[in-house]
């Protein structure tokens, strides 16, 4: 029987560092663009394609392809930069890493994220929540604005590697309802963690089928996650 392949989010889900992005945009914008950053579209839940497109397009400048490739450029040249002080600017959430190592050897772990490939390793090599995720098969933003997409490469990638996963023995975690509604596209387990912007009963609306107020309850994530 193969084994469960579990699918994280990272931003509320695993760390908190809020703040860091729009930052990172302030700084790249004006260096590819030559315009002032002057605000943020909404991050919560969304890829890097859709925000860096509609970031573009707020302050006047076509989302062309090389553009948006200089700005995610600019992104993982500032996130790098940042590593050393990243465990300054925010936290590992409650009991990301234990949750994290408790699965390790008993499913398939990697990441369906709104982050850039190369983000997501700084982020999480920052706090040292990398070890047991399989970068390599992960859905990433770079690949499509609409999140279901990404649950679905990442589920093939992974079938490539290992073996097929039938949807049930998928599970997606995240904090928001673009996580949840990702999950219920590709009839996989949708598991919402609440420490983000989201409370519990929105995700349980979103329909979650299991809401976590936060991942420090060790057995019971693994229950949740195993089934």
């Amino acid at each position: 029987m193969n084994k469960r392949l579990v699918l994280w989010d990272i931003d509320q889900t695993l760390i908190d560092l809020r703040g860091t992005g729009r930052e990172w945009y302030a700084q790249v914008l004006p260096e590819v663009t030559g315009v002032a950053f002057t605000g943020m579209p909404g991050f919560f839940g969304r890829t890097e394609l859709a925000i860096t497109s509609e970031l573009l397009t707020l302050h006047g400048v076509q989302p062309d392809d090389e553009t948006v490739r200089k700005m995610w450029a600019g992104l993982v040249a500032a996130a790098e930069r940042a590593v050393p002080t990243l465990p300054t600017r925010g936290i590992a959430l409650p009991g990301a890493e234990a949750a994290l190592s408790a699965l390790s050897g008993e499913v398939v772990q990697t990441l369906v994220t709104g982050n850039l490939r190369e983000i997501s390793w700084h982020k999480l090599t920052a706090f040292g929540l990398h070890e047991h995720l399989d970068f390599e098969i992960g859905g990433y933003g770079s690949l499509s604005a609409h999140r279901p997409d990404l649950v679905a490469h990442a589920v093939s990638l992974a079938g490539a590697r290992h073996s097929p996963f039938a949807p049930d023995a998928v599970v997606v975690i995240g904090d928001t309802p673009h996580d949840i509604d990702a999950a219920l596209a590709h009839g996989a387990l949708a598991v919402g963690v609440a420490t983000g912007r989201f409370d519990e009963a929105t995700l349980r609306d979103a329909g979650a089928h299991v809401v976590f107020a936060d991942l420090s309850d060790t057995p019971a994530v693994v229950e949740a996650v195993l089934g």
